[in-house]
Formats: structure tokens, C-alpha cells, sequence
């Protein structure tokens, strides 16, 4: 690359920092055009559209469906990916799943509320309109929104002897109501946009659930069993999408020598093992989570951020060694609720997340992007978990957001030029991709 493509490459990004008023953010740095709105794929480690590597700069927002599915609300969908797109957040993770609760999608096994699913298809079609891709998880570990609590309710109504929620993950005929779920949401044609999920590529990937954990089975065995036949069953109807599987990262018994790596001794026994199941035929990437403060402690401390950089390299190491697939820190945040919490160390706690994974990108390692927990509009405090980040009132963090973006961008802009990043040729944006200033 010339020293004028760099000068170029400078100017704009200080064009697309936070001061900039372009509603697009640093995402304009890909010159991602209507043309080129592509399915996001899989290249070794890596991510890749049009063949060009696709690094990643996203957040979370779990509840867009349940929001669009009231029209009083349903403008908050638009400001959240307005603001996201703002700071050059390009990837938003969402549920595609409300199971048997209040606005569900799902009213009870294969019957949809038409309305909800056309508040799902609201929430694809407008996330395109701000080059905001999807990954759309498809059932929830936990009792919030139903998850596999309320499809164990559900084949209880109909006479099956069923003992543990863990029976979702081994009763055929719970594991026919997921698929049937399954192929309901690749199949569903948008009803604003007349695309058929299966083929839309504003859905980056399929997850197959949030934090699948299988405490009744510490060896891993029954949680492997569904992993390996529901990826392969999204796979079989929908080889285009990338697949993920949702886990948190936890070593389970297949890997002794990284339970090391854990944040607690409980870790290991809750029926997941990461480096086993992301082995499974038709998963394209890894999740992982990150959560010192319920994992670790919740009174902030140092310990945190030491847990983050080695819980992150260890799985970036795995990736790499072990998978050949990129990973995705898939939920990372820190709670406003909890002891010692100041909006410094989120930000530092975020600066960690994104070094780190700098680390990995300037070297063509697995590190392929990471996701806030997570973004929300003004006027949604009352949804506030703790983790939720109002970009408008937090400048800061926002800075922080916006710089990594640009970085980002850049890389996936000066990959797009062939100029090969793994090259050890010292270069002018040296100091602005790893200037600790922030």
C-alpha cells in the first residue's frame, strides 16, 4: 500500500470518529454498497464477504422482537440501530425465540402469532436499512422467554413423563419441537421484504441457543448428542448461514489440562466442554461469554480484568489450535449494580476486550470479534439489567466503541486493497491501532 492510500485511510477515519455526524459510523469504511450485501461466510479462521475478511464490532439487544411486536415501542428498534450504526457497530445478536410467555412468538408447539413473527421480520428488515447484520438465537438455556423450561412444560401437558428440564436436550419429542421451531424461522419469508430468512444475508448466523448448559450430565454426553443433531439439521436446510452454538466457553472433562482456565470449580460440571462440542459437524465458529462479575466476584477488582485477557487468549489459542475457526465473545459486560462499579472500569473492562482481540487480529489469529452486553436506546432503563449501555449518556465509552470500530474498519478496508496485514513491515497506523491513549 502507498504512503497516499494511507494518508487516505487516516483521513477517514478521524472523518468517522465520534465527532463525525454521519449517521453510518466507521461501517462507511467498508464500502459496503446494495451490491455487495452479501452472506457472511467462513475462510479458515476467519470471516469473510466477497472474500474480503470481515472482523467484527457488535453488540446485544435480546428483546428488538418483543418491542417491534407493540407499535408504542416498536421506534426504539430504529433508535437503537440508529445509535449502534453510529459508533460502527456492524453486528447485532437478538432472540429469534419467545416461547409460550406474554407476546410469544411461539404460542405452543408450531402455532406462531402471526403478529409477533411480522415484529421479527420488522427487526430483520430494519437492521439491513443500517447495515446491521444478525445473529439470531433460537431458544433460551434460561427461563426468560420460555427456553427449554417451557417446551419440558409443554410435553408434560401432552402425557410425557418428563423429570428435569434437561429432558429438552434427549426426549425425541422435544428435540421435534425445537426443529419444527427451527425450520419455522429459516423458512419464514419476511413479510416486508419478501426474502426468505434461509436466504437473507442480513442474518449473519443461526445460534442454536443462549448459554446451553446440562447440569443433570457433567460428562458432556447428552449436551454433545443435541449439539451434534441440531447443527446438522440447521445445516441440512440452510447451507448458506453460519452456525453457532451459544456457549459460554466453559472446559468441561474432554480438556483437563484448560479447566485451569475456568473462572470457578462449578465451571467444568455443567455439562458443557468447549473445545469437544465446537468439533461438531456443521458449527462454523465459536461463542464465548465473559462475566467476572457473576463468575468470578461481583465486587470489582483487578482480578477481572487478568481473568479476562487469559480467559480470552486461552480461547483464542483453542480456536486456533484445536478448531481452525474464528471465535466471537459473544456477551461480554460488567453490572452498573455491582460493588465498586464505576463507569472507568467498564471502560477499561472494554479496552481489555478490545486489545485483546487486536492482539489476535494483527497477527491473522482466531479472534474475530466481540459483542457488548449490551445497547440500549434512551428510555429503556426500566429493562435495565445492569449491563445495559445508553450510548448518548455514556461519551466515554462511547469513544471507545467508535475508536475500535474505525480500527476494525480499517482492517477489514485494508484487506479489501490485498495489502496482507501479517506482513512485518512496520507502517504509519501502527500507533493508531494500538495508541493506549484512549
Amino acid at each position: 500500500m502507498d504512503g497516499d492510500q494511507w494518508d487516505t485511510t487516516v483521513e477517514e477515519v478521524d472523518n468517522h470518529l465520534p465527532s463525525s455526524s454521519s449517521s453510518q459510523g466507521a461501517y462507511e469504511l467498508n464500502g459496503v454498497g446494495e451490491d455487495e450485501w452479501q452472506m457472511v461466510a467462513r475462510k479458515g479462521n476467519q470471516f469473510v464477504i466477497n472474500d474480503q475478511p470481515f472482523y467484527v464490532n457488535g453488540f446485544n439487544t435480546y428483546w428488538l422482537m418483543v418491542f417491534a411486536a407493540d407499535q408504542s415501542t416498536r421506534g426504539k428498534i430504529t433508535e437503537v440501530f440508529q445509535q449502534a450504526s453510529s459508533v460502527g457497530l456492524t453486528v447485532c445478536r437478538t432472540w429469534a425465540f419467545n416461547d409460550g410467555q406474554w407476546r410469544a412468538l411461539q404460542k405452543s408447539p408450531g402455532v406462531y402469532d402471526e403478529d409477533v413473527f411480522k415484529a421479527l421480520d420488522f427487526v430483520v428488515s430494519e437492521a439491513k436499512k443500517y447495515k446491521i447484520r444478525l445473529i439470531l438465537s433460537l431458544t433460551n438455556n434460561w427461563d426468560a422467554y420460555g427456553g427449554k423450561a417451557q417446551y419440558v412444560k409443554w410435553g408434560k401437558a401432552t402425557g410425557l413423563n418428563l423429570t428435569s428440564d434437561d429432558d429438552f436436550f434427549s426426549h425425541p419429542t422435544l428435540r421435534s419441537y425445537y426443529k419444527a421451531h427451527v425450520k419455522a424461522v429459516l423458512n419464514r419469508v419476511n413479510t416486508l421484504t419478501n426474502i426468505t430468512y434461509k436466504d437473507d444475508p442480513t442474518i449473519f448466523a443461526w445460534e442454536l441457543m443462549n448459554e446451553p448448559r446440562c447440569t443433570s450430565d457433567p460428562s458432556g454426553d447428552k449436551l454433545q448428542s443435541w449439539i451434534t443433531d441440531m447443527a446438522v439439521y440447521v445445516k441440512s436446510m440452510d447451507a448458506k448461514h453460519l452456525v453457532e452454538i451459544g456457549l459460554e466457553g466453559f472446559y468441561g472433562p474432554s480438556a483437563p489440562d484448560r479447566a485451569q482456565f475456568n473462572p470457578n470449580s462449578y465451571a467444568t460440571q455443567v455439562g458443557t466442554d468447549f473445545i469437544r462440542n465446537h468439533q461438531v459437524l456443521g458449527v462454523d465458529f465459536a461463542s464465548v461469554h465473559i462475566y467476572a462479575d457473576s463468575w468470578i466476584s461481583q465486587t470489582i477488582s483487578d482480578s477481572h480484568i487478568q481473568f479476562i485477557k487469559s480467559w480470552m487468549e486461552a480461547h483464542i489459542e483453542d480456536a486456533e489450535r484445536y478448531l481452525g475457526m474464528p471465535v466471537v465473545f459473544a456477551e461480554f459486560g460488567v453490572s452498573s449494580k455491582d460493588p465498586g462499579y464505576n463507569s472507568s472500569f467498564r471502560d477499561t473492562m472494554i479496552n481489555t476486550v478490545y486489545k485483546t482481540l487486536l492482539n489476535s487480529t494483527k497477527r491473522g489469529g482466531s479472534g474475530a470479534g466481540s459483542l457488548l452486553w449490551q445497547i440500549f436506546p434512551d428510555g429503556t432503563d426500566y429493562m435495565d439489567d445492569g449491563y445495559a449501555i445508553v450510548l448518548s449518556k455514556s461519551p466515554s465509552t462511547s469513544n471507545i466503541i467508535s475508536l475500535h470500530s474505525a480500527r476494525v474498519a480499517i482492517f477489514n478496508s485494508m484487506c479489501s486493497w490485498k495489502c496482507k496485514w501479517g506482513c512485518k513491515k512496520k507502517n504509519p497506523l501502527e500507533a493508531f491501532f494500538y495508541h493506549d491513549d484512549l
